[in-house]
């Protein structure tokens, strides 16, 4: 069986695509191709790439609308458009949609979708791999998989994008690429009807159906869904940071969190509102702020049934029914349920009262507080509005002193 060195840029064509759904703060999403995959059986070597799930034979570039003349019915296909140069091929290809696997291992039971990849898989179970890299010792099972190891080292990319000139190191990888241009997604959940551009990111949608969390950390027994999010909890027990901020020195334990943090000195606000022009740093964040607008509350209290815009919302509105109160004050043991009450109530103790009245001068210790207080200066009435709780905790009220 071929495999792919996992830490070759141009092997990880997958962290291109985005999985289709509501992307948190986990997002990102990012796939590397897969290692024992169903390929299908290319005309040309490089066609097959180390065996990814995405081949098709005899596939061409383009849609059924864009197909030229000389291809009949017979080899379209119906479903997404796929044309092909023989019926044979369209006949192999429609196992994609159907999910039919004729072709099982008597050694572990796998099935795969063509008599090819089956033989190719029975060297994971003999071992056979007569095709050593001189140069990191790898070995493979055929001597095209060594070829195509081998761009690894020299850098050869020699397949590109005729569209934005990106170059890949083997043809199937170019195809899967130009998914993005085409549009295409052939990948058809059967449960929701939401369609991928590859068989792996349909796999791991379905994760969401089926609730299975495969991989679990050997520390803690936490689960999830993705490998790459395993491995970036799993940061959390090694206190790995290894990307730091040049101007402020703070650490984060992935290179999108860096990237993202310095948007903070720069200013950047690359995501803009359609409806009110607002602009914000992160895209989670104009997410949310849609909700103003659209007055989506997705997240629902189980206990009283009252809905939130944010799932952190949520999770402090819980601590009103289960008492809880985390945040509790070194100075006089007064628990709070918010992290951002117990912070203004800090600063009773500290004395600091860092919202100023650009106007007269006048500090308070919370920004509630000082929009009050402009109204002193707008002529509004002082009557506080109907939105505006007052600071509970465990212990007394929290108020301006």
């Amino acid at each position: 069986m071929a495999f792919i060195k996992k830490d070759s840029e141009d092997m990880k064509v997958e962290e291109t695509f985005r999985l289709k759904h509501e992307e948190t703060e986990e997002q990102t999403d990012m796939m590397a191709l897969k290692k024992d995959g169903e390929v299908l059986n290319e005309m040309d070597e490089d066609d097959q790439c180390t065996n990814h799930p995405d081949f098709i034979p005899g596939e061409k570039t383009f849609s059924s609308s864009q197909a030229p003349k000389t291809f009949s019915r017979k080899t379209v296909c119906q479903q997404c458009g796929k044309c092909f140069n023989q019926q044979k091929n369209l006949k192999v290809h429609m196992r994609i949609h159907t999910g039919e696997k004729p072709h099982t291992c008597q050694q572990c039971g796998k099935s795969f979708s063509q008599k090819v990849q089956l033989k190719r898989h029975m060297k994971v179970h003999t071992g056979e791999k007569h095709f050593t890299c001189q140069q990191c010792g790898k070995t493979f099972s055929e001597n095209s998989s060594l070829k195509r190891h081998m761009r690894i080292h020299t850098g050869e990319k020699p397949f590109t994008c005729p569209q934005c000139e990106k170059s890949f190191g083997c043809k199937g990888n170019l195809k899967v690429h130009m998914r993005i241009h085409t549009g295409e997604n052939p990948y058809i959940c059967q449960q929701c009807g939401d369609r991928f551009n590859l068989i792996g990111s349909l796999k791991k949608h379905m994760r969401i159906h089926t609730g299975e969390k495969p991989f679990t950390c050997p520390q803690c027994e936490k689960t999830f869904t993705e490998k790459v999010s395993l491995d970036r909890h799993m940061k959390i027990h090694t206190g790995e940071k290894p990307y730091t901020c040049p101007q402020c020195g703070k650490k984060f334990i992935e290179k999108v969190g860096l990237e993202r943090h310095m948007r903070v000195h720069t200013g950047e606000k690359p995501y803009t509102c359609q409806q009110c022009e607002k602009s914000f740093t992160h895209i989670g964040n104009l997410k949310v702020h849609m909700r103003l607008h659209s007055g989506e509350q997705p997240y629902i209290c189980p206990q009283c049934g009252k809905s939130l815009k944010q799932k952190r919302h949520l999770k402090d509105h819980m601590r009103i029914h289960t008492g809880e109160q985390p945040y509790i004050c070194p100075q006089c043991g007064t628990g709070f349920n918010r992290k951002q009450h117990f912070e203004d109530h800090i600063r009773i103790h500290t004395g600091e009262k860092p919202f100023t009245c650009q106007q007269c001068g006048k500090s308070f210790n919370r920004k509630g507080i000082l929009n009050q207080h402009m109204r002193v200066h707008t002529g509004e009435s002082l009557s506080p509005p109907n939105n505006v709780e007052s600071v509970s905790t465990g212990k007394k009220s929290l108020t301006d002193t």
